[in-house]
């Protein structure tokens, strides 16, 4: 019974005066009870008629030495069963004396303790940090002033090339104060600096649907400790866009949340939707579409999630990046993007056919002066129709796949490049001819020359 119906029962002997013996009989309650209600009262007032509980609610008393035993084995890993605890705690009894506990009562003691301690004691501080230590949330002031990105392998299967079951891996870059999907990357195999730099690529740069508006550099970049990462090539293109990288405490997942929460969301309400789908228990999933089709499927989704009103900030990440209006900082132009995150750089020789790579041959009338010599590609592995070239960091030329026959270079842009490589040689040469034969000539002197005396051949000549 709780307090207040305590005290409409006596509040008829306080302020009426009837006899406790008189409330006895009409309410059933006996007189002892009463009369511990009215000390209760007087002590304490209508406060003190609230239910008390007992400091030791929730377990069953037993000898201290024999319940300081069943914790001590309750904290042991491996921990025994309840069934050997029970057993090896009715030894100890029976060793100090006492009567031995019930199976309820070790129960009751192992589930009296603290939850935090038996994680940190059975599964260790790495559980124990995951599961109760406090957390700082931090949150950015603005947007572009914090971007996360990290990978995940999605609960589908789609069709490879070859028509097998795959399960695709999904780069997403969130924007940390506004939630907002800046950029996105979905590809099979494993996790790669490519795919990684392909999704800052598209989050950096303008989108071509203006409803996409996320754009501009980051401040600072949180990503995690794998491999891809932490490479010397994120670290470069981090340095030149004036980036600063901060890696999470390897083995603690807590500061990527916001990007865990949304591939929660994605998993739940698309993928769990489409066939292939890998989480419905007892049900055994087929490939069905192809990595463009489901491309296309999580762009959509990303569009309608930027756009509808997110929980934690009440309103959409759209408008909270947007704000009142103001220009992220971008890249000078997209060639300067691309040359820093288009694929850790390929070493190639130029040949007198142009420039091979994965079985393609590349070509380019301004490759004509770099036969020979080594230079550096980068490509965009979703379109291999032609590739960057480097000379010692400096962009030369697109080279065109020669197979592509829209963008087939014709014989005559060929000799027109052989011709003028000629002709830039050929003056080459002559300028340094001259140099060469004026170096061979004597010096002049300041004495004058002696007459050299002519030969005589035959008698004739004299």
């Amino acid at each position: 019974m709780d307090g207040p119906e305590k005290w409409r029962i006596l509040r008829l002997h306080v302020e009426d005066n009837i006899p406790l013996t008189t409330l006895t009989q009409n309410t059933g309650l006996g007189l002892r009870t009463l009369q511990r209600w009215h000390q209760q009262y007087k002590t304490g007032g209508i406060a003190a008629l609230e239910p008390q509980t007992r400091h030791d609610s929730g377990s069953r008393r037993s000898h201290p030495e024999l319940q300081a035993f069943i914790e001590r084995l309750g904290l042991t890993r491996p921990r025994p069963s309840i069934a050997t605890l029970h057993r090896l705690a009715a030894k100890e009894a029976h060793r100090l004396e006492t009567s031995p506990p019930s199976y309820g009562t070790v129960r009751s003691i192992l589930a009296s303790l603290d939850p935090a301690m038996v994680t940190l004691a059975l599964e260790g501080p790495a559980a124990y940090r995951d599961q109760h230590e406090l957390i700082y949330r931090h949150t950015a002031e603005r947007p572009n002033a914090t971007w996360q990105t990290d990978h995940t392998e999605l609960d589908i299967l789609i069709k490879d090339a070859s028509g097998r079951p795959e399960r695709p891996w999904l780069t997403t870059v969130i924007d940390d104060y506004s939630r907002a999907i800046c950029g996105y990357m979905v590809f099979t195999g494993a996790p790669s600096a490519m795919n990684t730099a392909l999704a800052l690529r598209q989050a950096i740069w303008r989108k071509d649907d203006p409803v996409w508006a996320m754009c501009g550099i980051p401040d600072v970049l949180h990503v995690d400790h794998g491999s891809d990462f932490t490479s010397h090539h994120l670290e470069y293109t981090a340095t030149a866009l004036k980036i600063r990288i901060i890696y999470s405490t390897i083995g603690r997942p807590q500061g990527r949340g916001k990007i865990e929460r949304f591939f929660g969301t994605l998993n739940t309400e698309l993928l769990s939707t489409m066939l292939g789908y890998t989480g419905h228990p007892g049900k055994k999933p087929s490939a069905s579409m192809d990595l463009s089709a489901l491309d296309q499927a999580i762009g959509d989704f990303i569009t309608k999630y930027n756009e509808r009103p997110h929980r934690e900030i009440k309103t959409s990440p759209k408008t909270a990046w947007i704000g009142q209006g103001w220009l992220p900082r971008m890249p000078e132009t997209l060639a300067q993007l691309d040359g820093l995150l288009l694929t850790v750089p390929r070493h190639r020789t130029v040949r007198r056919d142009g420039i091979h790579f994965q079985g393609q041959r590349y070509l380019s009338p301004t490759l004509a002066p770099l036969v020979g010599k080594p230079v550096t590609i980068r490509y965009d592995p979703r379109d291999i129709s032609e590739i960057r070239v480097y000379e010692r960091d400096t962009l030369i030329c697109v080279a065109i796949d020669q197979t592509n026959p829209n963008q087939r270079l014709s014989l005559r842009e060929v000799e027109s490049a052989r011709r003028a490589r000629r002709r830039q040689l050929r003056k080459d040469i002559n300028e340094r001819i001259p140099r060469v034969a004026n170096r061979e000539e004597p010096q002049e002197s300041n004495q004058p020359a002696r007459r050299r005396s002519k030969l005589r051949t035959y008698e004739e000549d004299e």
